[in-house]
C-alpha cells in the first residue's frame, strides 16, 4: 500500500476519534496513577510468593475463631472477614504470618468512582461502553497506520530504532516516543476492544446441554493441597460453618474452582474455569495495570503519550495545510510551471515565494505537486522544489512523478531547472532531487537551464544561489534578498549562559559556559547552531562538555554576527538554539590510541573529550597559537591536571608569534614517527579548527603515511581513524 493511503487513513482515524481518545487517555493517566497508589500502602507482606496454606491457616484459624471469607487481591493484600476472640466482628487487612491487622479496606473515593465509570462508558451505559469500545479498535488502527509509517520513514523494521533527523519539536518526538509506546498502546487497545466485546458477550458459547464450567475428576489423594498450595496462587477461600468433614473449604483459584476437605486437605470436587474467564481477568491486568506497579506506570505514560500524539499529529498536519497550493492560473493556461516535492511542507514554502514573485510581474503561473504533472500546452519554465524522503525516496506526493513523466510528453521545448532540498546530516542528500534532473535530461522536449542545485537545511542563502544563477540565464528578476526566504527555525532548545571569559587587547576569543535548561543529550564534539539573527541564518558552533556543561571556545571578530551576538550575552542571560548530534567527530569508544590536533577556537570539544575520557585511553593533544595569552596558560593549567589524572598523556603547544615561532604542523613533522605507529597500530587522529589548517596537517600527515606505510592519508580517512571538524 502507499504511503499516502497510510497517512490519510492514520489522519482520518485520529480525526474521528480524537475528542474519545483524549477523554479516555486523561481518565487513563488519572486511574494509572490510582493504580500505582494502590500499592503503597503497606499491606502486602514480605516473601508473601513464598507461604503455603498449611503455614497461614492456622494461625488465622487460632486468632479469628470464626472466618467467613479469605480474599487476596490484585495487589496481594490479604483481606479477612470473621469474628476475633473478644466476639467483635472483623473485616481488615491482615499480615498472613502473624494473623495481625495491618489495616481497613476502603471504598475507592467518590473522584476515583467517578472517573472509572467515565472511562469505562462516558455515563452513558451500555451505549456508552459501546462507543468506549469501538474507540479503543480505533486506536488499535491508529496504532497499526502509525507503525505502517514509521516502517516506511524507517526503511524497515531493522532500522526502526535507527537516529532520527530532527526537523522539528513536533515531529521529532512524535515519532521518538511512538516508537517507544508503539507495543504498550497496541496492548491497551487490544485489551480494551477486548474487554468491551466480552461485556457485549461477544465470545458467548453457543447454549447446548453441557454446562459452562467444566467438571473435572479431582486427582489422587496422595498429597495435602494446603502444603502445596501457596496463598499467591489464591483468590478466595470460603471457610466451612462447622468441624464436620463433610464441610468443606471452597478455595478459588485464577483457573478453578475446588472444594477440599478440611480435615485431609484432599481434594473433594474441581472446577476448571471457561477460557472466557480466565482471558478476561487477563486482559481486565494488562489493560488497568492493577497487578504490577511498573505495568500500572508503563500505562500512564502511554496514555500521556496519547494526548501528545494527538497534540503533535495536528500540529504536523496543521503546517501542511499552512503551506496549501493556491493558483490564479490554471495548468493549461500558465507559461511558468512549478512543481514541489515535499513531506512536510517547507519545500512548498520556497516555492510559493517564488510563485508571488512571478505573479507579481505580470507571469501566468501554475504551482502544483509533482504527483499532478500533467500536459501544459504553454509552458515555456519548468521549476521543480523537491526534497528527498528516507533514504533517497520520493516525498509522498512526488512518488508518482517518475511514472507519469515518461507517460506524458510535452508538445514544445520547455526549460527545466531543479533544486534539490534535503540535509547534508542524511547518507542521500538530494538523491530524488538528482533522479528528477537526469530523469527530465533524458527527455527531447526538455531543456537544462543549468546543472541541478542543491539546498542544505532550508539555507536561504544557499536558495539564493540559485536564483543569481537562473535569473541571469532566464533574463527574470527574482529577488536575491536571503531575509524574504527565511523562516525563522522553531523547536529549539532554551540555552542559560553560566559564565562568560572577557577578550582583551592581546586575547581575542572568549569561554562561554552554558547549560541547557532541557534533559538534552549532547556529548563533546557535537555541534551548536545558534540564530543570532532569528532567521535561518545559521552559526555552528563545536561542543566541549566539561564537568556536565556545555563550553564554547568563541573567536570575536569585529563584524562577526555570531561571535557579537554570543559575546554580547551576559551571565544568567538564556538564549534559544539547538543541538546538532555530530557523531562523526565523537571521541571513538574502541581506539587503542588518540591524537587531537588543534588550532584557535577548536580546541573546545578536546577539552571536553579529554574531560570525558574516564577510561583512560591514550590520549595526546597538539595545538597551536599565536601567542601566549591568559586563555592558552589557562589550556596548559587544565592539560597539566588532565595530566595527573592520567586522562591525557601527552600535551604539545606551537605559538607562532612568540618562542621558536613553530606552527602545529612543525609539531607533526617533529613526531613523525610517532603519527606514522599510531596509524598503522589502530589509532585515531582527530582535527578541529580551521580548513586551513586541515589542509596543511592532512598535507603533512599524508607524506608521513606514505614513507613509513605505503599509504595515503585517504586510506585512513576511509578506514574512519581520521576525523576532521573544521570551518
Amino acid at each position: 500500500m502507499t504511503l499516502s493511503f497510510w497517512r490519510y487513513a492514520h489522519l482520518t482515524l485520529a480525526i474521528f476519534s480524537a475528542a474519545f481518545l483524549v477523554l479516555a487517555s486523561v481518565t487513563g493517566v488519572i486511574l494509572a496513577v490510582d493504580a500505582i497508589q494502590e500499592k503503597t500502602p503497606p499491606y502486602k507482606i514480605a516473601n508473601f510468593d513464598a507461604i503455603s496454606l498449611e503455614q497461614t491457616l492456622p494461625v488465622l484459624r487460632k486468632t479469628y475463631p470464626e472466618i467467613t471469607e479469605l480474599a487476596v487481591d490484585h495487589n496481594q493484600f490479604v483481606s479477612l472477614q470473621g469474628i476475633d476472640q473478644k466476639g467483635n466482628d472483623v473485616n481488615a487487612y491482615v499480615d498472613a504470618k502473624t494473623a495481625k491487622i495491618l489495616g481497613t479496606p476502603e471504598q475507592k473515593s467518590e473522584f476515583i468512582q467517578w472517573t472509572t465509570a467515565l472511562h469505562r462508558s462516558l455515563f452513558l451505559k451500555e451505549t456508552g461502553r459501546f462507543i468506549v469500545g469501538f474507540v479503543s479498535f480505533l486506536l488499535l488502527l491508529i496504532a497499526i497506520s502509525g507503525f505502517a509509517l514509521l516502517l516506511n520513514r524507517q526503511k524497515g523494521i531493522k532500522a526502526l530504532y535507527s537516529k532520527i533527523i530532527k526537523e522539528n519539536f513536533a515531529q521529532y518526538y512524535h515519532v521518538y516516543l511512538g516508537r517507544l509506546s508503539l507495543l504498550p498502546i497496541i496492548l491497551l487497545s487490544v485489551s480494551g476492544t477486548y474487554l468491551t466485546l466480552e461485556k457485549f458477550n461477544f465470545f458467548l458459547e453457543k447454549k447446548s446441554s453441557e454446562p459452562t464450567n467444566q467438571t473435572v475428576s479431582p486427582p489422587a489423594a496422595t498429597t495435602n493441597f494446603f502444603s502445596t498450595t501457596l496463598l499467591s496462587e489464591v483468590k478466595k477461600i470460603e471457610f466451612p460453618f462447622s468441624d464436620d468433614p463433610e464441610d468443606f473449604y471452597i478455595i478459588t483459584l485464577h483457573d478453578r474452582e475446588i472444594e477440599v476437605n478440611q480435615k485431609t486437605g484432599a481434594i473433594m470436587s474441581e472446577t476448571l474455569f471457561p477460557l472466557q474467564t480466565i482471558a478476561t481477568e487477563w486482559n481486565l491486568d494488562l489493560h488497568t495495570g492493577r497487578t504490577s506497579i511498573l505495568w500500572a506506570i508503563v500505562l500512564a505514560l502511554a496514555s500521556f503519550n496519547i494526548l501528545f500524539f494527538i497534540y503533535s499529529g495536528f500540529a504536523m498536519t496543521l503546517k501542511r495545510r499552512a503551506s496549501r497550493i493556491k493558483n490564479m492560473f490554471k495548468a493549461a493556461e500558465s507559461e511558468f510551471i512549478l512543481l514541489v516535492g515535499s513531506e512536510n511542507g517547507s519545500t512548498l514554502a520556497f516555492a510559493n515565494a517564488i510563485q508571488k514573485q512571478l505573479i507579481a510581474q505580470g507571469k501566468k503561473v501554475f504551482l502544483g505537486e509533482l504527483n499532478s504533472y500533467t500536459s501544459y500546452p504553454k509552458a515555456q519554465q519548468l521549476i521543480v522544489f523537491t526534497s528527498t524522503h528516507g533514504l533517497g525516496d520520493a516525498p509522498a506526493n512526488a512518488s508518482n512523478f517518475l511514472t507519469r513523466l515518461q507517460k506524458t510528453a510535452q508538445q514544445q521545448p520547455i526549460q527545466f531547472s531543479v533544486v534539490g532540498f534535503g540535509s547534508v546530516a542524511y547518507p542521500d542528500f538530494c538523491a530524488f532531487a538528482n533522479d528528477v534532473d537526469q530523469a527530465l535530461a533524458q527527455q527531447k522536449w526538455a531543456n537544462r537551464v543549468m546543472e541541478m542545485q542543491t539546498v542544505n537545511d532550508k539555507s536561504a542563502t544557499e536558495f539564493v544561489a540559485w536564483i543569481n544563477l537562473w535569473n541571469a540565464q532566464t533574463g527574470v528578476n527574482l529577488a536575491t534578498t536571503p531575509s524574504l526566504y527565511n523562516e525563522v527555525p522553531k523547536g529549539l532548545e532554551k540555552i542559560k549562559v553560566l559564565d562568560k571569559t572577557l577578550i582583551s587587547e592581546t586575547e581575542h576569543t572568549f569561554l562561554l559556559t552554558l547549560q541547557t535548561t532541557t534533559f538534552s543529550k549532547y556529548t563533546s564534539g557535537d555541534l551548536l547552531a545558534v540564530y543570532p539573527a532569528n532567521d535561518n541564518q545559521e552559526r555552528l558552533y563545536s561542543i566541549g562538555k566539561v564537568n556536565g556543561k556545555m563550553q564554547l571556545v568563541v573567536k570575536l571578530h569585529p563584524s562577526g554576527l555570531g561571535s557579537n551576538f554570543l559575546y554580547d550575552l551576559e551571565k544568567g542571560s538564556v538564549f534559544k538554539a539547538r543541538i546538532i548530534e555530530n557523531k562523526s567527530f565523537h571521541l571513538p569508544a574502541k581506539a587503542t590510541q588518540v591524537a587531537m590536533i588543534s588550532n584557535g577556537t577548536g580546541i573546545a570539544p578536546f577539552l571536553g573529550m579529554i574531560s570525558q575520557n574516564q577510561s583512560k585511553t591514550a590520549t595526546h593533544l597538539y595545538c597551536g597559537f599565536r601567542q601566549q595569552t591568559a586563555t592558552v596558560m589557562g589550556y596548559q593549567q587544565f592539560a597539566n591536571d588532565m595530566l595527573a589524572k592520567q586522562q591525557l598523556n601527552s600535551f604539545h603547544l606551537a605559538l607562532s608569534r612568540e618562542g621558536n615561532q613553530e606552527y602545529v604542523m612543525d609539531l607533526i613533522q617533529r613526531d613523525a614517527l610517532f603519527f606514522g605507529k599510531l596509524l598503522q597500530d589502530g589509532g585515531t587522529v582527530l582535527i578541529c579548527g580551521s580548513l586551513a589548517m586541515q589542509k596543511d596537517v592532512e598535507k603533512v600527515l599524508d607524506t608521513i603515511c606514505l614513507q613509513q606505510s605505503n599509504k595515503s592519508i585517504a586510506f585512513y580517512k576511509e578506514n574512519g581513524q581520521v576525523l576532521t571538524d573544521c570551518y
